[in-house]
């Protein structure tokens, strides 16, 4: 079974206005993985998602499909895990 990791990441780019956090909860739960994705007043979004490197991974190709979003850069850092969190959240 591979490890559960959790992972802060911030989007830069056209982010913003563009559905981007809708389909990343989309993604995130039909792929069984679980945190919560915001707006920053920056224009940039915050995201902190659980699961396997392989669904964090897929996760981020289905919301780079978008038509509309436009991923300049992401910071991605490893934090720890959470117990007991349910679900995936737009905040």
């Amino acid at each position: 079974m591979e490890e559960i990791i959790r992972q802060h990441i911030v989007f830069s780019g056209h982010v913003q206005g563009v559905g981007f956090r809708y389909r990343a909860r989309y993604a995130a739960e039909g792929l069984g993985m679980t945190g919560w994705v915001k707006n920053q007043w920056d224009g940039t979004v915050e995201m902190e998602i659980q699961g396997t490197l392989k669904q964090i991974n897929q996760m981020l190709k289905l919301i780079n499909q978008g038509s509309y979003i436009q991923i300049d850069r992401m910071d991605t850092k490893q934090i720890p895990p959470e117990e007991g969190e349910y679900g995936f959240h737009v905040r």
